[in-house]
């Protein structure tokens, strides 16, 4: 693992770091914010937030425009930002398409050829990645929680409700809430996944939700009401109606779009969010 920045920042650590990673046969970056002084050596261990980012991004775009270092310097919370996609010159992707291949992994585990042997986003995080913070990082592993926003929205709600005893809370902005039926899930689901539809339900939040537990309660969306790619793409009705839920809070915000501008304005409730989950 290779240290490629470290910036001050609220009174914490910024830090962005490389490593190589069996689980994708690529090298990876990732970014995780510290709080305070917070030592990579010392036996503190602090409470960890995942974040994972949308179509098109990387760990860059919530680091530096998400604005999640205050909150989390605030909460005492760590930020982690895993990359979106396996990257580097050998990773197949379609250069005629922004919406698949690099930086859009959808947080599944490809099954097919030629994607099945690097696009294993689903396994990364939630074990390569994770085993890899819990050796270096002085975070505490009981007290996880996962966010993230649109097709991270949607990994987010995915990897939590099939994880509970891993994040303890769940949140997301503007998730892509029924992959398995919009454009977008559509045409990752059936290059990454294959023809059988059946096997796409795994990595679909509306259909997850509805086995739902008091273990997988703790979930926050957020939604830009003005968000243009709210009915064809997103669909958060359907995750509403297929959770039917009291625990599970979707907000719809007046005047709101799909940008950062977005995120970091509701960036700190999710945080807090998160923060009471362990309480």
């Amino acid at each position: 693992m290779k240290q490629i920045s470290k910036k001050r920042s609220f009174g914490g650590w910024q830090y962005v770091y490389e490593h190589e990673s069996t689980t994708l046969s690529c090298t990876m970056q990732f970014s995780v914010f510290l709080p305070g002084d917070l030592s990579l050596e010392g036996f503190e261990r602090v409470p960890a937030l995942w974040f994972l980012s949308g179509l098109t991004c990387s760990w860059e775009n919530v680091t530096n425009k998400g604005f999640p270092q205050h909150a989390c310097a605030k909460h005492n919370v760590a930020f982690i930002c895993p990359d979106t996609s396996p990257r580097g010159d050998d990773v197949p992707d379609d250069s005629e398409r922004w919406d698949f291949g690099k930086g859009a992994g959808f947080y599944v585990d490809s099954t097919e050829e030629p994607w099945k042997k690097n696009f294993k986003m689903y396994t990364y995080i939630t074990v390569e990645l994770q085993n890899l913070i819990a050796e270096h990082f002085p975070i505490d592993i009981a007290r996880q929680g996962i966010t993230g926003h649109s097709m991270g929205g949607h990994g987010a709600l995915v990897l939590g409700l099939r994880n509970p005893d891993l994040y303890k809370s769940i949140s997301a902005f503007s998730p892509i809430c029924n992959p398995v039926n919009v454009p977008w899930g559509e045409l990752a689901f059936s290059r990454y996944l294959g023809s059988d539809k059946s096997t796409w339900l795994a990595y679909d939040a509306s259909e997850l939700v509805k086995s739902i537990t008091t273990s997988h309660a703790n979930i926050l969306i957020d939604q830009g009401a003005d968000d243009n790619f709210l009915k064809e793409q997103l669909r958060t009705d359907v995750f509403q109606e297929a959770a039917k839920n009291d625990n599970v809070i979707v907000r719809f915000q007046e005047g709101y779009d799909h940008s950062y501008f977005f995120i970091s304005t509701f960036m700190e409730d999710h945080i807090e969010h998160f923060s009471r989950s362990f309480l």
